[in-house]
């Protein structure tokens, strides 16, 4: 068996620091009584981006380095503190590889489960929070904010806000007896100018999510309590039974879903409502008259006024020729790009690189404290040790991703220097995008277009660029 070795210089055993020669000799000693052969060692100093940690992540993932373990002298390589040794051990046994202490061969994450449940006061994730939110919930108190239809009252319980109770058992109605769908059901309370809690139009995510949630039963139910007749339900439980059987067969039960993005996201407004233009697929099977079962697939961007909310005409573009006719116009010399215009809106992409610097640095925050909740429920006895490794694993991944999209906005907001450097990189990325279109990875072109473009306006044929050059 092979043993790689993991150093980071200061990390600390029971309080006190440890060199790097200390920590190489503890992992050289643990291979000799082992019998570990020593496969590669990688250090890290306080150098940013953790660059070794990076290199034995990329050789971790390699399909000949064998079966593997990856040593540490102490919990105190992995991290500072529970909560980022944590997020780092899972990081690295999502490789699919064990972490071991050098000191005495125990695997690093039942050490972790056990340091956690010793830890005592002061720790990222305060135990008597959770305690006291379960009591409240338990208690059917409202936590957070209360579902379309309810208030919260004088003793923290739901109850009826009477207008918006009368719009949540008329959406049932038009669902159940008189058979309508979720979109057309949009539209209608649209035309009927009944307006959401916040004053917006109604779309097929907002029906669909308010047909779905269980507090219309009476029942409150929150981190896993439920409270049933905790307040006064606004549908029957046959009704509601009737409502999720016909909304688990509308999207075909279990049935697996492949979930393809599309380029332009985000990107696409509709030329005749304003609004932006969502991407639909949809999938057709049917029989020729010789008998021959075909299936295709459509891809195509559609109009969100007229998709979720029955608003709009019918404005809709084919994926593929709106893409390639986007690539076209980038590709054209600026002179012949009759359509091409300047956004003049640079301070918002500014801001807008920033916010989603923000934003992605707010879901790194809490993907690890959910990674800490995950430790303190598996020192506590909650979920095993295997579990915590199991749904740990997929947020570790989600972290990864979190830190390349971060690093990525981080880079973007360098290459905005100065307003000449800005011009000269972004004419750059145009001639690079329109030249290297196929050969670029889907994000990384994905994202370069988001940097290039301000909007893409479509009305039938026509299509209107706008550019942040």
């Amino acid at each position: 068996m092979k043993a790689v070795g993991y150093f980071v210089e200061g990390a600390r055993r029971a309080g006190a620091k440890r060199s790097i020669g200390d920590q190489n000799q503890a992992f050289l000693d643990f291979c000799t009584r082992q019998g570990f052969e020593v496969s590669a060692t990688f250090l890290d100093t306080d150098a940013p981006g953790q660059p070794g940690f990076r290199q034995m992540l990329q050789f971790l993932q390699r399909d000949d380095r064998g079966f593997t373990v990856v040593v540490v002298d102490s919990l105190g390589v992995l991290g500072n503190d529970l909560g980022q040794a944590a997020m780092k051990l899972l990081t690295i046994e999502n490789c699919g590889v064990q972490v071991l202490l050098a000191n005495n061969g125990r695997e690093a994450a039942r050490e972790m489960v056990t340091a956690w449940a010793d830890r005592g006061d002061g720790t990222p994730v305060s135990e008597k929070v959770r305690s006291a939110m379960r009591r409240k919930a338990v208690r059917g108190e409202v936590l957070g904010r209360p579902p379309y239809g309810y208030r919260v009252g004088p003793r923290r319980r739901l109850e009826l806000v009477p207008e918006e109770a009368v719009v949540v058992r008329y959406i049932f109605r038009l669902y159940l007896q008189e058979g309508m769908g979720i979109r057309k059901i949009a539209g209608q309370l649209n035309e009927e100018k009944v307006l959401t809690r916040r004053g917006g139009r109604w779309s097929m995510v907002t029906v669909r999510d308010l047909l779905r949630n269980r507090s219309y039963l009476g029942t409150y139910q929150r981190f896993g309590v439920k409270v049933p007749g905790s307040h006064s339900a606004l549908v029957s439980a046959d009704d509601f039974r009737l409502v999720q059987e016909r909304l688990q067969t509308h999207h075909g039960g279990q049935r697996e879903r492949t979930v393809t993005p599309f380029l332009l996201s985000g990107l696409v407004f509709c030329g005749r409502c304003g609004n932006k233009m969502i991407g639909v697929s949809r999938r057709q099977r049917w029989t020729t008259k010789d008998g021959v079962a075909r299936a295709a697939a459509y891809r195509y961007y559609q109009c969100e006024s007229r998709t979720n909310q029955n608003a709009c005409n019918y404005n809709t573009q084919r994926t593929a020729e709106l893409e390639a006719k986007l690539r076209e116009a980038l590709a054209e010399d600026a002179p012949a790009v009759s359509r091409v215009r300047r956004a003049g809106n640079v301070d918002s992409y500014l801001l807008d690189v920033m916010g989603q610097v923000d934003k992605v640095e707010a879901r790194m925050k809490r993907t690890r404290r959910q990674v800490e909740e995950l430790v303190g429920d598996a020192a506590h006895g909650h979920i095993s040790v295997e579990r915590m490794r199991s749904l740990g694993g997929g947020l570790a991944r989600e972290q990864e991703g979190l830190a390349a999209e971060l690093a990525l906005a981080r880079e973007r907001l360098l290459a905005q220097q100065s307003e000449a450097e800005r011009r000269r990189h972004l004419q750059d990325l145009q001639k690079r995008l329109a030249r290297e279109w196929d050969g670029l990875e889907f994000n990384e072109l994905q994202a370069g277009l988001r940097e290039l473009i301000d909007r893409v306006e479509v009305d039938g044929p026509e299509m209107k660029l706008f550019l942040r050059l």
